[in-house]
């Protein structure tokens, strides 16, 4: 494993809460909470983002006012290793976030009336923000609503999203990095591909390949799916064995310091399906277009349809599933979103996702998926992975 890998520097995470307090002030918000737990889609982003804290077992939330920093509010079990490793310094347990007939007879705990009246006196709270409120499940939400009986609810779950859509210099690194050590699962992953092989013989060969990398974890799955197993849209990795003549549905999407890389390829065993083939050429013609044409101050969309002319010209855009370009971050995908009825315009330090999707067909499915840094005059490629591997 490498010495001196990048990181997010403390000084960051300041510059990240002034722009949480900005954006209370735009949209006239008291109090900002943000949600997150440990579904790893999804559910870590925001206490990530603005404390560095990678959410385990418990939930977790961040408060913050216009005018003090933030408080970091979690479960009895992850109090210790939330001020061991995250970036907010007051960190507090409450009531709503304990486990339901679990005794914890040593823990100090709060409630969240009680710590937020650290920051703001609670019967002058009018407007509420609330990110990530689409994961908080009814009983926890309804008991933060009844908090503050009077207080308006407002969503701003894409508006924090958009605080992130432009990566800073070392967040850029820090992907830079997660796309490195993506490369290396898909490599090993290709030496470990071959008829006889299990498919989760071969997901446990990528997963040791990215730890040792560096990776964290992942951000979705590692997909590995051979034969019926690759036709859809989502593979779970079986105890299916390879055999000559299948394809592989490989994606790869490490999680490095809270950011994410995703590679997706089709590896071929001996000889390869036609129509497959066809297919994937298609797919590489469709990155190669998309790529030379990315460029700051476009709607993502064009870039996108760009994609879907490509494969509809092979014919296969109905097999194009799911919205083919995504921006990527602290989540594996994230607003914004450059599908068809979105008009999200790229900007230079944005790092975007191209994901080709082939699937559903009457031989079975891939996607070819690879990562782009908006740069000021176009694009870079963020691997270096070969379209079309035969074993």
């Amino acid at each position: 494993m490498r010495r001196n890998m990048p990181t997010i520097p403390d000084s960051e995470y300041r510059v990240r809460w002034k722009k949480i307090q900005e954006l209370m002030d735009k949209k006239d918000l008291d109090l900002f909470f943000a949600y997150a737990d440990d579904r790893f889609t999804f559910g870590p982003a925001h206490a990530r983002w603005l404390a560095n804290f990678p959410v385990h077992f418990e939930v977790a939330g961040v408060l913050m006012t216009k005018d003090k920093d933030p408080i970091l509010i979690t479960g009895p079990e992850s109090e210790g290793y939330a001020k061991l490793v995250g970036k907010i310094e007051n960190v507090r347990v409450i009531r709503e976030f304990e486990h339901p007939y679990v005794d914890f007879v040593h823990t100090k705990f709060e409630t969240l009336k009680q710590v937020v009246s650290d920051l703001i006196d609670p019967d002058k709270i009018r407007r509420i923000g609330i990110a990530g409120g689409s994961l908080m499940g009814a009983y926890t939400y309804q008991k933060f609503v009844d908090t503050f009986p009077g207080a308006e609810w407002v969503d701003v779950e894409y508006d924090v999203c958009m605080l992130r859509a432009v990566k800073s210099e070392a967040e850029i690194e820090v992907i830079r990095y997660a796309y490195h050590i993506a490369q290396r699962g898909i490599e090993a992953a290709i030496d470990a591909i071959k008829d006889g092989a299990y498919e989760r013989e071969v997901a446990a060969i990528v997963e040791y390949t990215i730890r040792m990398a560096g990776a964290e974890g992942t951000g979705v799955d590692t997909m590995v799916g051979s034969g019926e197993n690759a036709c859809h849209v989502i593979t779970r990795t079986s105890f299916r064995q390879m055999k000559e003549g299948d394809f592989v549905h490989l994606t790869v999407a490490p999680r490095y310091e809270g950011y994410h890389g995703a590679i997706a390829r089709p590896i071929f065993i001996g000889d390869h399906n036609k129509e497959a083939q066809k297919a994937l050429l298609a797919a590489k013609k469709a990155h190669e277009e998309c790529y030379a044409a990315l460029r700051p101050g476009i709607e993502g969309r064009e870039i996108e349809a760009l994609a879907r002319r490509i494969m509809d010209e092979a014919g296969l855009e109905k097999y194009f599933q799911h919205t083919g370009m995504h921006s990527i971050g602290v989540m594996e995908f994230e607003p914004p979103f450059f599908g068809p009825t979105q008009d999200s315009v790229f900007q230079e330090g944005m790092v975007v996702s191209l994901d080709v999707p082939v699937f559903d067909t009457p031989w079975g499915g891939f996607r070819v998926e690879d990562g782009y840094l908006i740069t000021a005059d176009g694009a870079e490629k963020l691997d270096l992975v070969d379209y079309l591997i035969i074993k």
